[in-house]
């Protein structure tokens, strides 16, 4: 079995790559199909070597930005990954996005190099000011790569797009360390290894789709299947055709699968399953292990962290909780006093720390000192811990609804309801009130044919929230 990196190990995910995929026992392993197109560990190593050493000959400097306008492929894969083992920074662009925000966002980024395909030829058309536009088909590839020994790993290597609270994007920055630490932590906690095949699904322009389901898999020998979009109604024919040991998803993506078919025999090589992103119902949980025979691993965390800072540990998993916190990083929680703790049953907001943090918002220095403080990331998530250390969501700051000077979780009250068959979603919001100052909302949708009764959500939320409060007849 390919040996697990550590991060001792490595300084930057560059290295790491360079060393990993070197190793004789993978160079004819699979490690990126998309069921039509195959690469080798070994064709890998030498495609990205190239076009990272066709980067180094144009002189662009280390931490340099590079914008990535391409169709999901793994073409733009190939891009992502040389660009890194080159020392640069991509930046993956949302597809969707009309020309006018993809110019803005490209000139919030700074990016003086813009890789595209066909589809965005009318988009790279439009660059001046110095920028240089430059078709896939025609990266050159170079012959004398630079060294990944001698990039460092304080280098600027990731940049993502993200709306946080405010609802206006900011960019996080991230290191070679960070995505080094967080690939490493994933790694070691949900025991990542060469024998697996993962499933990718999700847009590669989000943290998990290349932190998790990227770079994780490939610096430990697996292979990940590359599917073309999330499809519903082709799950189970991917599932059927390769056989992953892995899924990864959100909760509406395993929501939808709920109303498909699949064969046992294509489930059977299935070990687990990841949903992160979101919250999850502990319903449509236990709905989805159903369906698909394995453990669904709930995980935790935030672009400004890398990606992952909990998770449940495969064969231990806890449903409603995010799982105990990855090897690396440290997870406490904030006090209203300011005091840090990780007490058992103590809520709090939730904080992080360690090497995966971000560098900082791009050209939002006041911003990032109120993210960041004294070495702590503020989520702006409250949450509890239990007596083994797992980490259980118990809603947003800002949405938390004080009745009477008592606080009331949205999620929980959320999830009470949610648990009725013919509730497939539900959201709670504060709603001002006369004499308690804020009761909470419930809104619920129905499945069509189903009817349900006001005396009946209150009765479903009555037991799990009581000991929040003394009377919930307010709730509507």
């Amino acid at each position: 079995m390919t040996p697990i990196p550590t991060a001792s190990r490595f300084a930057t995910l560059a290295h790491a790559f360079a060393t990993v995929w070197g190793f004789d026992s993978l160079q004819t392993r699979a490690a990126l199909t998309d069921g039509t197109q195959t690469f080798t560990y070994r064709a890998l190593d030498v495609f990205t070597t190239r076009l990272a050493a066709g980067f180094c000959a144009r002189g662009i400097a280390h931490g340099s930005a590079i914008a990535v306008t391409m169709e999901r492929s793994i073409d733009a894969l190939l891009v992502i990954l040389a660009a890194l083992r080159a020392g640069l920074c991509p930046c993956v662009m949302e597809q969707g996005l009309a020309t006018a925000e993809q110019a803005a966002r490209l000139e919030t980024i700074d990016a003086r190099w813009i890789v595209y395909d066909a589809a965005h030829a009318p988009l790279a058309a439009q660059m001046t000011g110095g920028v240089t536009a430059v078709p896939f088909e025609t990266l050159a590839c170079g012959d004398t790569p630079a060294p990944e020994d001698a990039i460092d790993p304080a280098t600027r290597a990731l940049l993502l797009f993200t709306s946080g609270s405010t609802g206006r994007p900011k960019v996080v920055q991230l290191t070679q360390s960070a995505l080094l630490n967080n690939a490493v932590g994933v790694i070691d906690h949900s025991s990542l290894s060469s024998r697996d095949r993962l499933l990718h699904a999700m847009p590669v322009y989000h943290t998990n789709g290349l932190n998790n389901q990227l770079f994780a898999p490939l610096l430990v020998g697996a292979t990940v299947i590359f599917a073309e979009r999330f499809r519903a109604s082709e799950m189970p024919e991917l599932l059927a055709r390769h056989r992953p040991s892995i899924i990864t998803g959100v909760p509406t993506m395993y929501s939808r699968m709920l109303e498909q078919q699949f064969n046992r025999a294509s489930l059977a090589a299935l070990r687990m399953a990841r949903c992160g992103s979101a919250p999850i119902t502990n319903e449509l949980h236990a709905q989805v292990e159903a369906l698909l025979g394995c453990e669904l691993v709930v995980s935790y965390g935030l672009s400004e962290a890398t990606c992952t800072s909990t998770m449940n540990p495969p064969g231990a998993r806890r449903i409603g909780s995010v799982g105990t916190t990855l090897r690396g990083q440290r997870v406490q929680l904030r006090e209203a006093d300011g005091r840090m703790t990780d007490e058992a049953g103590r809520e709090g907001e939730i904080c992080i720390s360690g090497p995966t943090l971000m560098s900082g918002y791009l050209g939002a220095e006041d911003e990032s000192r109120l993210a960041v403080s004294a070495g702590w990331l503020r989520t702006g998530d409250m949450g509890c811990f239990d007596a083994d250390g797992y980490l259980y969501i118990t809603g947003r700051m800002e949405d938390v609804s004080i009745r009477a000077g008592e606080n009331l979780s949205p999620a929980q009250i959320e999830c009470a309801v949610a648990a009725d068959q013919r509730v497939p979603a539900c959201c709670v919001a504060g709603q001002a009130h006369r004499d308690l100052g804020e009761v909470p909302v419930a809104f619920a949708v129905v499945k069509s044919e189903a009817r349900i009764y006001e005396d009946e959500v209150r009765e479903a939320v009555r037991a799990p929230v009581a000991h929040l409060c003394t009377s919930i007849g307010d709730l509507c």
